[in-house]
């Protein structure tokens, strides 16, 4: 086989796939450096809770055989991917990030992973997750929090609650990652690791074997370094699935890549209304107006739009969905003082405890009346443009954990919407800013298709941590 001195670790997906379709690297190849970082980095990133080194290495080579014996299964066969700690692989330990779960062996294989597995990707390992997928900080006081490598010194937020999917793509780990977001639990790591996550609309991709948090929320998204990868990912991640009913009323699978390239010419924009901007840093609304002129100048129209709520209203109603079925899910766990619960985390679930069943119906009512009133609004409208939050990563240690940084995103789970965040630049010391890109139901076609136009006149998302580039 040809050999390619390219180092495998910061190269987009896409790319692997072309390197390895053109046999110029190897599945071998690719997953030996990657477990080489994992072995050199993740000591101090702590950004897996579970490497499969021995799997991996079995399926790489099983995947250089058939390739090179003409039985490739498709163009992602030999790519590696990590796995949030949430989703189910038979026999193996599956934590939700909880210390009382640590022993937990799933039953069954996620119907998300049987696609990616069957596309012919090599799982590296599980990554770290707030625990139960509660919190968008990304903090995990019993398993660990994972160390956002932006910044080498201080340990600052890597976003939750898919901080290790974040961190592990961020810092050349791993190519792509999965994560699940149900309050912008994709969105936030995505934003504060400098990658590009997508928010997938309810019933686009199969929950069956993923830790639940809120049912009526949770959404698996893929993390990457581009919207081109994003888009790839999430091209084998949708589609119907018996296990899911929700996946069988959703609208056919639309496959986004015919339309990626087509540009923003002709489509209407909205920014976010004036008094949106009060909270957000002054770094953050700079990254966000040049983000506006940069689409305005590719030929994108940016027009003002009416909301039919404030986003604290959106959040404050989110946190009443989640904290009703997150505690008739693990309720039994937090309420017992005996069991290791994040300090943390137990409060934010026994929210839940106090909410009656009339007030979750009204919470359910009032969220039909929002997606009405948005969706009113939003008419000839392609897309709502919002940063994804409202600060970069901040300290760790100055986490008020009693708060949440799910401003801009948990609008988007509540109305049952779907967005694209990107990285739309950095901080004068380096941090990741990030554009959040809001689109209609089941259109996911049209944040990716916003996302890649906005990439191929920036290059905020071809940069790497400089300490673990």
């Amino acid at each position: 086989m040809p050999s390619s001195n390219t180092d495998p670790s910061f190269l987009p997906a896409h790319r692997l796939a072309a390197e390895i379709a053109a046999r110029r690297l190897s599945p071998v190849d690719i997953v030996e450096a990657l477990l080489s970082r994992i072995e050199r980095h993740n000591p101090k990133l702590h950004a897996f809770i579970d490497v499969y080194a021995d799997d991996a290495r079995l399926a790489a080579d099983a995947a250089d055989k058939a390739i090179r014996s003409g039985h490739m299964v498709g163009p992602l066969h030999g790519v590696p991917i990590a796995l949030k700690d949430l989703i189910d692989l038979e026999g193996r330990v599956t934590t939700g990030g909880s210390m009382a779960w640590r022993e937990r062996r799933s039953p069954v294989t996620a119907s998300l992973a049987r696609r990616l597995i069957a596309a012919g990707m090599i799982v590296l390992g599980k990554t770290h997750t707030v625990e139960f997928a509660m919190g968008g900080w990304g903090t995990n006081q019993h398993l660990g929090t994972p160390w956002n490598p932006w910044d080498p010194e201080v340990p600052r937020t890597p976003g939750g609650s898919s901080s290790g999917s974040g961190v592990a793509v961020a810092s050349g780990m791993a190519p792509w990652a999965i994560g699940t977001d149900t309050g912008g639990s994709v969105r936030l790591p995505a934003s504060w690791c400098g990658l590009s996550g997508l928010k997938t609309t309810i019933g686009r991709v199969s929950t069956y074997g993923i830790l639940p948090l809120a049912p009526s929320l949770d959404t698996p998204g893929p993390m990457a370094r581009s919207v081109e990868d994003a888009a790839l990912l999430y091209t084998v991640m949708q589609g119907s699935d018996p296990l899911d009913p929700r996946t069988l009323s959703a609208p056919p699978p639309s496959d986004p890549m015919p339309a990626l390239r087509r540009g923003v010419k002709g489509l209407r924009l909205a920014r976010m209304p004036n008094a949106e901007r009060d909270g957000c840093t002054p770094e953050v609304l700079a990254a966000y107006d040049e983000a506006l002129e940069t689409l305005a100048r590719l030929g994108a129209e940016i027009v003002d739009l009416v909301l039919p709520c404030r986003f604290d209203d959106a959040t404050r109603a989110t946190g009443r969905i989640i904290g009703s079925e997150a505690y008739q899910l693990v309720g039994k766990l937090v309420d017992d003082p005996a069991l290791p619960i994040d300090p943390a985390v137990r409060p934010r679930i026994q929210l839940g405890r106090g909410i009656s069943a009339p007030d979750y119906l009204a919470a359910l009512a009032d969220r039909d009346a929002m997606k009405r009133g948005f969706l009113a609004a939003f008419d000839g409208v392609d897309a709502l443009l919002t940063p994804t939050t409202q600060m970069p990563a901040i300290p760790v240690e100055s986490v008020d954990q009693t708060t949440t940084p799910a401003h801009f995103t948990r609008f988007v789970n509540l109305l049952e919407l779907c967005a694209l965040s990107a990285p739309d630049g950095f901080t004068r010391t380096g941090l990741p800013l990030s554009l959040q890109i809001i689109c209609r139901p089941y259109d996911e076609a049209m944040a990716l298709r916003i996302g890649w136009a906005y990439q191929q006149a920036t290059d905020w998302h071809e940069r790497h941590p400089p300490s673990f580039a």
